[in-house]
């Protein structure tokens, strides 16, 4: 082996922190056999689950006949595949294990060149005892990008604590279809308010030394019927408007270092295999420098879901020519590469191109430097008070009041009694995403439990409302049927008391294990199984009601707006969830959340959200199918009022090139402090192709005390009214516009009139965001 010891003066040049990282890269590239190069471009997981046991897509199927460690590296190794994540494992051990393995590789191999380390991390570090952070879904509700990142950085700063270099997230599939089993990973249906917390999260975790991974890239949340890997139907100009935008951002602001395949393909081509999507527009449009990394197992699929390949060593060479630079979990089909192989020349330039991009990201990690070593064992706090204030500042500002006509919530500091009632309202395990650790990994271990000190909503409640009786009852099964006159004993129950809370929704669950989730996809839109007729009864006990949705999706609520006191959705807020719902409830948080998707009226006419050209809207007989939501996208209320003001123009008219700002007011009418977001949007009346009849362009999230005023100025460059043109080319192209500020889509103002002049303009690298700006103005 060549890696020196310590001290020993004959450490080779790559290994130099101080030379140049490209040429260092290159010499340690001129070391390397094909062997060692192929080593790199592939992950080890030390991984034993039998088919109950999955919690990735044909796991057991895919790692049968994994060799030990030793035999798999003796060339090296790219990644360590979740070392923490896998099984359960202490702070101190997961670092024991991670340390070993790297010894070993250093010590043990010719070149001595250590793993990237990568772990999942969508609601937090996924991981034994770490603070499980509400959805991604809970963060869009936020709309509140500072606190994303903030979250993110907490992340990072974990994950790097223990010698973890790579997190799989965020995600950034807008979502197309609530049937969907991962719409809980999704930041919603906007592509603008993915494409800015999504970026907030990469910068987060980035700037504490984590690379951030965006999946999937690209349509994996368009698949047909809402289900888990369908083919996805979408023309070039969708895909690039409406999927594409939020990777473009990651890539080009916030500077993602990895990107990982869709399993979906698009037009009949795989995702793994698309040269076009992986490497002319991924890194000749876009500019990415990193590392695209499957999903697990996404190589093989080319064989053996796919049929595009004949041989595991066909799909590894279309893959690895595709651009996908490194197979996870495991390296099955890189390994193959020469066998039948009809261009050795091509599949040489293929795997070093993919050898000197994973390389850097190991120089830039320091893992090269000849004075590196990994850490030893430590005891680290993942669930910290650091980390459970901003779960708790997250849920808080996630939780979306929906409608509160009867003027129920907050609710009285006087209640005698309140009955909390639903086959979710008990069970904190509701509160988490599919991706955290209770819910990813604990299932099979239960003699631990959640991992972690969660409380459930009626504990919560009742510590807030300390003179009322608090009590629960299940109802009705999650989903199976209930047993004989279960749910009308719940509501006879219920009926004793002054007030009910009825709490529905979903809990997470990998492969149907749940209502929501990877491989949980829904039926209809109807709450799952007999909830729906849990909450019919509870209504029919003439109590009020207060409608509690904790779910991943959102479900359609038609048939209880005017009947329910209040209504209030939760997108499964995490360990802090109970509390803040207990907070809301009785008033001690204002209530700020607003929706990233629509709530639907009916099970009818999907799929369908906001982002919809006028004959994808409702309307006078277009359709007998109402698609109208109960509730529209941006919507949310507060204990407070606000009213805003006339949106003004600096200008009137700008160049294809140019830049207007829009300005608005917004006031705080009411008795108490809130927050609620302003929201920009933009409609195109005429075109040469159809357009949205309303899209955001712009928001802010603002905090006003009682009385307070606020400017609040969005600066738009033209290009933020591009879209992909006839010619299939992102365009400004010249007319009116007409711009709306308001709380939500259909909550806004008069509408602004913008006219663009000049010549049609072709856009190579378009502006991407919005700069706001918020100046407090007076205080009555």
């Amino acid at each position: 082996m060549t890696h020196a010891p310590d001290g020993d003066a004959a450490r080779p040049a790559w290994s130099d922190p101080t030379a140049d990282p490209d040429q260092r890269v290159e010499a340690l590239l001129a070391q390397m056999t094909f062997d060692e190069k192929v080593a790199q471009l592939g992950g080890y997981w030390a991984d034993r689950r039998d088919s109950t046991e999955i919690i990735a897509p044909m796991q057991d199927v895919f790692s049968a006949g994994r060799p030990p460690f030793e035999e798999a590296t003796n060339d090296g190794i790219g990644h360590l595949t979740r070392v923490f994540g896998t099984t359960p494992v202490a702070p101190r051990d997961g670092m024991a294990q991670v340390e070993a393995a790297q010894r070993y590789l250093i010590e043990n191999t010719r070149l001595g060149i250590p793993a990237i380390v990568h772990e999942e991390c969508l609601t937090g570090f996924t991981t034994l005892g770490a603070t499980v952070y509400p959805a991604p879904m809970a963060w869009a509700a936020t709309f509140d990008p500072a606190l994303v990142r903030e979250m993110a950085g907490a992340i990072g700063s974990d994950m790097a604590a223990v010698g973890v270099h790579q997190g799989l997230s965020p995600v950034l599939d807008v979502v197309t279809d609530y049937r969907w089993g991962r719409v809980e990973e999704t930041l919603g249906e906007d592509p603008y308010v993915v494409s800015t917390l999504a970026t907030a999260y990469v910068r987060g975790l980035q700037e504490n030394g984590v690379i951030a991974t965006l999946k999937h890239f690209a349509g994996h949340a368009s698949s047909r019927g809402g289900r888990n890997h369908a083919p996805v139907a979408m023309g070039e100009r969708e895909l690039r408007d409406l999927v594409l935008p939020p990777f473009e951002m990651a890539v080009r602001v916030g500077h993602a270092a990895s990107v990982m395949n869709s399993y979906t393909e698009l037009d009949h081509v795989p995702a793994a295999a698309d040269r076009w999507l992986l490497t002319e527009l991924l890194r000749g449009e876009w500019g990415f420098d990193g590392t695209v990394v499957s999903d697990y197992w996404a190589v093989a699929f080319l064989k053996a879901k796919h049929g595009v390949a004949a041989t595991v060593a066909d799909a590894g060479r279309l893959a690895l020519h595709a651009g996908l630079d490194v197979e996870l979990p495991d390296i099955a089909a890189y390994r193959q590469l020469t066998e039948g192989d009809p261009d050795p020349d091509q599949t040489m330039a293929d795997v070093e191109t993919s050898a000197r991009r994973i390389l850097r990201q190991k120089l830039d990690a320091g893992l090269l430097d000849a004075d590196w070593r990994p850490r030893g064992p430590e005891d680290v706090d993942f669930d910290s008070p650091r980390n459970r204030a901003i779960a708790r500042r997250l849920a808080d500002e996630s939780i979306v009041l929906l409608d509160n006509r009867a003027g129920a919530l907050p609710l009285a500091a006087d209640t005698a009694r309140i009955a909390v009632v639903g086959p979710c309202a008990d069970d904190p395990r509701a509160m988490m995403g599919a991706y955290s650790y209770p819910i990813h990994v604990l299932p099979r271990h239960p003699q631990l439990g959640l991992g972690l000190d969660a409380s459930a909503i009626p504990e919560a409640l009742g510590a807030v409302l300390p003179d009322a009786d608090v009590v629960a009852l299940r109802g009705c099964p999650l989903v199976d049927p209930p047993d004989v006159d279960e749910i009308a004993r719940a509501a006879a129950n219920a009926a004793e008391s002054d007030l009910i809370v009825a709490v529905v929704g979903d809990r997470a669950g990998m492969f149907g294990k749940g209502t929501s989730g990877e491989g949980s996809d829904a039926p209809s839109l109807d709450l799952p199984g007999s909830q729906g007729d849990l909450v019919e009864a509870l209504l029919a006990t003439g109590r009020p009601v207060v409608l509690v949705v904790m779910s991943g999706r959102p479900y359609a609520l038609g048939a209880y707006v005017d009947r329910a006191a209040a209504i209030v959705q939760a997108f499964m807020p995490g360990v802090e969830g109970a509390h803040a719902l207990a907070g809301v409830l009785s008033g001690s948080v204002n209530p700020s959340g607003h929706l990233p998707v629509q709530i639907p009226r009916t099970n009818g006419a999907l799929p369908h959200t906001y982002l919809a050209p006028p004959l994808g809207q409702d309307g006078d007989r277009i359709s007998n199918l109402s698609i109208a939501p109960a509730f529209p996208f941006g919507h949310g209320l507060s204990y407070t009022s606000f009213a805003y003001g006339e949106l003004r123009l600096d200008r009137d008219a700008i160049a294809t090139d140019g830049t207007v700002t829009a300005e608005t007011t917004i006031t705080n009418t009411g008795s108490r402090p809130g927050a609620t977001v302003v929201q920009l949007y933009a409609a195109d009346p005429v075109a040469q192709i159809t357009r949205p009849v309303q899209q955001l362009v712009g928001y802010a999230r603002v905090d006003l005390a009682p009385g307070e005023t606020a400017r609040v100025a969005f600066e738009l460059h033209a290009d933020r009214f591009s879209f992909t043109g006839l010619a299939r080319r992102r365009i400004v192209e010249p007319g009116a516009l007409l711009l709306t500020a308001g709380l939500s889509l259909t909550d806004v103002g008069d509408p602004a009139e913008l006219t663009i002049e000049g010549a049609v303009r072709e856009v190579d690298r378009p502006v991407l965001e919005t700069p706001v700006t918020i100046h407090p103005t007076a205080k009555d």
